[in-house]
């Protein structure tokens, strides 16, 4: 209690009584919902989110201006390129020009048949010069152009890391926050770090989720319906890790939708996968930990496919940010604990 206690300080946030702890839920049922069932408290879960989010919106905008930079970069050099040989073909008429002398030019212009053809040639010269004087000018002002454009982005890269790096700065906070709540179980963690589950180099691909053309997620809201059997809404991105998940294998008992309590289940961005085949039991061992341990793989090795938020799994949650991190619920129970079920949140 005191640990939790000290939770909510940090994150300013005030801490309900601890009520008893939560029974094991019954089988085919969703996690019970007393203490809140996924451990810990809103505003830690909410810390979680934000950070999550942010992390992932500002990765994604230093990843377009990486895109971007490089671009101009060969936009630069093509231009660069164009710029020298015209400038070599000016070169040269200059040079002529230097040779024939203006006496020459003249001559060359009076032996022409005819008045029309007289003026025809000199027109044709004083149009060939003026097209490259323009064509010049032209290519320094794109170059001037692209090089403005260049330092604009690499000022915005500056910018975005220093948001990458505040993000980085509060998702340590909140992983301080998840030390301290786990402070007076730390033999159980000890215990669980052992199994944390690995990424594979075997392991599905899934289809990733759509995206906006500028590679950001889509705002979405909790608008088709939820397959399982809470009976309410998810949002589409939900839909599309759920039916993922479904076609790696991963078809065991799964509830999305929650009406009460805090975190991502009222918002349809949730789903928590029973690691038993008959629902949410007591703490999985044998072939259904090995099931959870497999599931929630599956799960991190598709994070950027799935726009994964965060993982929770056997009292450790992973976050896009820093990996695996120990995670304790409130009641010490399977439900509160994730060791009978793995939590899914996606953006």
């Amino acid at each position: 209690m005191a640990a939790l206690i000290i939770v909510a300080l940090t994150l300013g946030a005030g801490l309900a009584p601890a009520g008893p702890a939560v029974a094991a839920s019954p089988a085919r049922q969703a996690p019970a919902t007393e203490n809140d069932p996924e451990g810990g408290t809103p505003a830690l879960r909410d810390q979680l989110e934000a950070a999550s989010k942010g992390y992932l919106d500002a990765k994604q905008a230093l990843a377009n201006s990486l895109k971007r930079q490089q671009q101009l970069a060969t936009q630069l050099k093509t231009t660069e390129a164009q710029h020298a040989e015209r400038a070599s073909r000016v070169e040269q008429l200059a040079g002529l020009a230097y040779r024939t002398g203006p006496l020459r030019t003249a001559s060359a212009l009076l032996n022409s048949e005819s008045p029309a053809s007289f003026l025809d040639r000199a027109n044709a010269l004083e149009v060939v010069v003026a097209n490259e004087d323009q064509a010049i000018h032209e290519l320094h002002e794109t170059r001037d152009q692209i090089n403005r454009s260049t330092r604009a982005v690499e000022v915005e890269i500056v910018e975005q890391r220093k948001q990458q790096a505040v993000m980085a700065k509060r998702k340590q906070q909140a992983e301080k926050a998840l030390a301290v709540a786990v402070a007076n179980e730390r033999a159980r963690a000890a215990a669980a770090a052992s199994t944390t589950p690995t990424t594979t180099q075997n392991s599905t691909k899934a289809t990733p989720a759509p995206r906006n053309p500028d590679g950001s997620w889509p705002a979405e809201t909790c608008s088709v319906n939820d397959p399982t059997p809470a009976n309410g809404c998810i949002t589409p991105r939900t839909l599309h890790a759920l039916n993922q998940a479904k076609a790696a294998g991963f078809t065991r008992y799964v509830s999305c939708f929650r009406s009460g309590g805090s975190g991502e289940h009222p918002k349809g961005r949730a789903c928590d996968f029973a690691a038993q085949k008959d629902g949410f039991g007591g703490a999985a061992t044998g072939g259904d930990r090995t099931y959870g341990n497999n599931l929630a793989a599956f799960l991190v090795d598709n994070a950027d496919r799935l726009a994964v938020l965060y993982v929770i799994w056997y009292r450790q949650i992973w976050l896009p940010s820093s990996g695996w991190k120990s995670y304790s619920g409130a009641g010490g129970d399977p439900s509160s604990d994730h060791t009978n079920h793995v939590h899914l949140s996606v953006y």
